[in-house]
């Protein structure tokens, strides 16, 4: 198979459309609350200082590989990990690389269509003023009773697959760009009108900026920066083919460099805004900051509902959760729906269609996972528990890492030199210095970690 020159799914019709869908597959609830939190837990601005040194020696360059694949190939994953693995005379089964990418996107997209639901229901119910003088048993009341009613969560499930699929269908020009264009542009406003909001705590704000940016090395532990490490890796969306299909739509000229560069900086600036929106409100209100997941849904609510037009500033919110998953979750099929389109040779609202209910379907699990199926386990996990683990414990890092493998040590260097096209020798060299050996050994430590195999 010859390698295409360009996707038949079309390209992005600039640098800046690319750098917004790819942010926009970034962007999601790890930015929104997990960074701020695990920044706190892990000393501040010491934290934040080793997270940046890891996205530039692991993030960056493994972004970098991805999309360099992605332009090469011209295909959806699948396609192009055999196609390229032909062109530098490697095994065949390189393929499986790709089809690990497109299982990925459509696992995780199963349950994080249920989550993103939630965010869709909160957004009535906050402006709404449900949340008005909420205690803390009332919030978590309105939340189990939400949980616990699957036709509740199937209708939100079922209303956040038809608009995400509702972009996908329209292609790459006139859905997936023209929707990205309006979201991420809207995310940042809102996000910045929430930290505006914010700065109106007075103390808080400042006690919020000290808890995100004073540097406490004496917390900065082994964990600590394994944590920085893992979440450098994650936060790009890196592994799953998202940002492999994406960068086969990037025009020839574009400079991955530069546009991987601004990808990650933009990305880092939207989990740093979320922090100082969110940790005014949680010091306000003297609640828990190590919350976890949970404070999205039932601890926010109590500071939103006691503070002078929560009602609105939640309904806001949330109304930013929901973006950020929409941008994500176009990403996360578009994988699956170009495979189909090049491989069964049908249009792509058929593609659609078939894709958005076969996920559909599987969400299912997630959504009884929350009712009447929390007993349906597999080595003590939910289903919803078991797909989160076994998708960004297992499958992401190994995605990345083989990535990595294939760019450093199958691609002949002429190749990645001429799709890169990097100007600076030294930049080059180290990137593939970095793509060779520091990346695949971080994500090796950091996998090695998460699965408990590291002590």
């Amino acid at each position: 198979m010859s390698r295409p020159a360009k996707s038949i799914h079309g390209q992005w019709t600039s640098r800046w459309a690319f750098i917004l869908a790819a942010t926009g597959s970034a962007v999601g609830l790890g930015n929104i609350w997990k960074f701020p939190y695990i920044t706190g837990e892990n000393g501040g601005g010491a934290f934040v200082l080793v997270y940046l040194a890891c996205i530039a020696a692991i993030g960056v360059p493994a972004m970098m590989a991805e999309i360099m694949l992605g332009r090469r190939g011209r295909q959806n994953p699948i396609y192009t990990m055999r196609t390229l693995a032909k062109e530098e005379k490697a095994s065949p089964y390189w393929k499986y690389l790709g089809w690990s990418g497109v299982v990925a996107g459509v696992l995780i997209l199963s349950y994080y269509s249920v989550i993103a639901g939630q965010a869709m229901a909160y957004v009535f119910r906050s402006f709404s003023g449900v949340f008005e003088g909420v205690t803390p048993d009332g919030a978590q009341s309105i939340y189990a009773t939400l949980a616990n009613d699957p036709e509740r969560l199937i209708t939100w499930h079922t209303l956040f697959m038809i608009v995400t699929m509702g972009v996908v269908a329209q292609g790459v020009k006139n859905g997936l760009e023209r929707s990205l264009k309006f979201l991420m542009p809207a995310l940042v406003v809102i996000l910045l009108m929430l930290v505006a909001y914010a700065t109106n705590t007075g103390t808080y704000f400042t006690q919020s900026l000290h808890f995100l940016f004073n540097p406490d090395f004496s917390k900065l532990t082994g964990q600590a920066i394994l944590s920085a490490m893992g979440h450098a890796f994650f936060t790009l969306s890196l592994g799953m083919g998202a940002i492999m299909i994406y960068g086969s739509y990037l025009p020839d000229k574009t400079s991955i460099a530069k546009a991987t560069l601004t990808i990650s900086a933009a990305d880092t600036m939207i989990a740093l805004l979320a922090g100082m929106a969110i940790f005014p409100l949680v010091f306000a209100n003297d609640l828990a900051t190590n919350a976890g997941p949970g404070l999205i849904f039932q601890t926010l609510p109590i500071a939103f509902g006691h503070m002078a037009g929560g009602a609105f500033f939640g309904g806001l919110f949330f109304v930013l959760l929901v973006f950020a998953a929409w941008s994500s979750s176009i990403s996360l099929i578009e994988p699956a729906v170009t495979w189909l389109v090049e491989n069964k040779k049908i249009s792509r609202i058929r593609a659609c269609v078939v894709m958005g209910v076969g996920t559909w379907f599987l969400g299912l699990l997630t959504v009884f996972s929350f009712n009447f199926g929390k007993t349906w386990t597999i080595f003590g996990k939910t289903m919803f528990d078991l797909l989160d683990y076994l998708t960004a414990n297992i499958m992401l890092p190994l995605g990345g890492l083989f990535i990595a493998i294939f760019a450093g040590w199958i691609m002949k260097q002429s190749s990645s030199e001429q799709e890169l096209a990097i100007k600076s020798p030294i930049f080059y060299h180290t990137w593939r210095i970095l793509i060779r050996y520091i990346t695949p050994a971080a994500i090796i430590i950091v996998f090695l970690e998460v699965i408990g195999l590291l002590a």
